[in-house]
């Protein structure tokens, strides 16, 4: 009678072992911590947000969680925005395998929305290929700016205004003004 049970046991218990496990392998990677460099004394936790595509689809930053992004505030009317479009093509066309995600945040000039079809537009001119977002109804983009200055502790006035954000939901970059490829480069690259 005792092996009886050991052996309608066994199976039991290597079963809902292996439920376990496979409910860890299928866990969603907002929840999993990822390998990364140490972070610098100033990082901080990437607030939540959620903005619009310009065709409408919704992109939360929890969305972004196991990716290296680039979080970039910039504007279609912003000369020095432009002069960084090109570096982001090619950094997304080099690195996106590797799990680097660029995200423009577009800011309107003024304290109007921009368009979403002008964007677009803009975008298809400049053969942009990373992800660009904006406001879902009015000034939402603007909203994130702020919040992302609060956490920061120091507002986001200038743009373009980059963030390197780790595969764990962590600023650990900011820079103000435009940089090259190289320079992006040099600093995504250990956490990529």
């Amino acid at each position: 009678m005792k092996h009886f049970i050991t052996i309608l046991t066994l199976p039991l218990i290597f079963c809902c072992g292996s439920v376990e496990s496979q409910d860890e392998k299928n866990s969603n990677s907002v929840n999993r911590i990822f390998p990364q460099p140490q972070l610098p004394a100033n990082a901080v936790l990437a607030p939540e947000f959620t903005l619009s595509t310009t065709s409408g689809d919704l992109v939360k930053m929890s969305d972004l969680k196991g990716k290296v992004v680039l979080l970039n505030f910039w504007g279609t009317w912003c000369g020095p925005c432009r002069v960084e479009i090109p570096d982001f093509i090619r950094l997304y066309d080099k690195y996106h395998e590797s799990g680097l995600e660029i995200v423009g945040i577009t800011l309107p000039r003024g304290a109007r929305s921009v368009d979403p079809k002008q964007i677009q537009r803009f975008m298809d001119n400049w053969q942009m290929n990373y992800t660009v977002l904006t406001d879902i109804k009015e000034h939402e983009a603007q909203r994130v700016t702020q919040l992302y200055g609060q956490a920061l502790g120091r507002s986001i006035v200038g743009i373009p205004t980059t963030l390197i954000i780790d595969r764990n939901g962590y600023i650990v970059k900011r820079y103000v003004g435009p940089r090259t490829e190289k320079i992006f480069y040099n600093d995504i690259k250990p956490y990529l």
